[in-house]
């Protein structure tokens, strides 16, 4: 997300570069695929782990990408470097406004829950009013945590030191969180999972509350399915494609709990260098909930939610193209398994 100073810019129609991928002489194309490495993005790294997606996408070459925060990967898919990409609502939210819905559709959801906020206990955060005077980190400003705490904040009457306040909202590196965390530098954080697990298991943190328990059921988006609409236009097929591996993905996932935490944990330690403690990924997995549903009413609550903070710009944000599900109710379909319906509900 960016700084309010910089909406004004983020109003200006982005021409994205269409796809990532060039067309080879055989006809086959090399599609990015982006992810996080954190365990809302669970689905996307067993996908690419078990070769299913890679299998699913012959001939043509897959080419995965890590980013350590959502904003960060809509950036690269406005520049036309990534064609489908897992991240949170909010940073989907802003690239399909910043880009006047041109550049990005949602095409599945990947996962809900799995974010808590945490505190110090010396901190004595029990009531939205007790969070004036406090520093409390997300991991990157614009993220699905990030406006969520802003929201929560506005409730409580309070403002952002950035808006001359006393609420000191910190956007960091998750694994900065947990070594700021560690010294008492920060009073709380809004993250996801692993980072909330090890927050409290490493640094002593304390669950303030669990974010499902906020959400009608229990249920809100954690981490969507996006691609980038020229990439959409271009290869309906391939999306398609991609979107069996993801959907079979997540059935493993929901399935056999232990071995997709034992393939998740393997693929983060691949990319970070650092594989979970068997205890933090136990219990942190618990905290989410994997799924192919988008949970649309949900994210209208977060436009809004965002809206009214002032980082979507003056007009409510039009939703109405932001959704391309029909291929996903295809492969359902297929597969013997009930579509998704407008509000995003099966």
């Amino acid at each position: 997300m960016l700084l309010r100073l910089l909406l004004v810019l983020s109003l200006v129609p982005v021409v994205a570069c269409g796809s990532s991928s060039a067309p080879a002489s055989d006809g086959s194309v090399t599609v990015t695929v982006a992810h996080l490495p954190n365990l809302t993005n669970a689905t996307a790294l067993v996908a690419v782990a078990d070769g299913r997606l890679r299998t699913a996408l012959a001939p043509h070459t897959l080419d995965v990408k890590s980013f350590s925060a959502g904003p960060q990967l809509i950036e690269a898919l406005l520049a036309g470097e990534v064609d489908i990409a897992y991240v949170g609502p909010s940073p989907a939210l802003n690239g399909f406004v910043k880009s006047r819905g041109a550049a990005l559709r949602v095409i599945a959801g990947a996962s809900s829950g799995g974010s808590l906020f945490v505190v110090r206990p010396e901190a004595g955060i029990r009531t939205p009013a007790d969070l004036a005077g406090k520093r409390i980190a997300t991991p990157q400003r614009g993220g699905t945590q990030d406006i969520a705490l802003r929201f929560l904040v506005k409730g409580a009457g309070l403002r952002t030191s950035d808006e001359g306040g006393t609420v000191a909202v910190v956007p960091m590196q998750p694994a900065d969180i947990l070594t700021v965390f560690q010294r008492g530098q920060i009073d709380g954080a809004w993250t996801a999972e692993p980072w909330c697990t090890r927050l409290i298991q490493e640094a002593g943190a304390t669950v303030w509350f669990d974010e499902r328990t906020r959400w009608p059921e229990g249920r809100f988006a954690t981490t969507h399915v996006i691609v980038a609409t020229p990439f959409l236009e271009r290869h309906p097929d391939i999306v398609r494609a991609f979107l069996r591996a993801h959907v079979e993905a997540t059935q493993f996932v929901v399935d056999h709990p232990a071995d997709a935490q034992r393939v998740v944990n393997a693929e983060i330690k691949r990319i970070t260098t650092a594989a979970l403690p068997a205890r933090v990924l136990e219990t942190a997995f618990r905290h989410v909930d994997f799924t192919w549903d988008p949970l649309v009413d949900t994210v209208a609550v977060m436009a809004d939610h965002a809206h009214q903070l002032g980082f979507l710009g003056d007009a409510t944000p039009d939703l109405r193209q932001l959704y391309a599900l029909d291929p996903l109710n295809d492969v359902l379909r297929e597969k013997g398994l009930p579509p998704i319906g407008a509000g995003g509900t099966r």
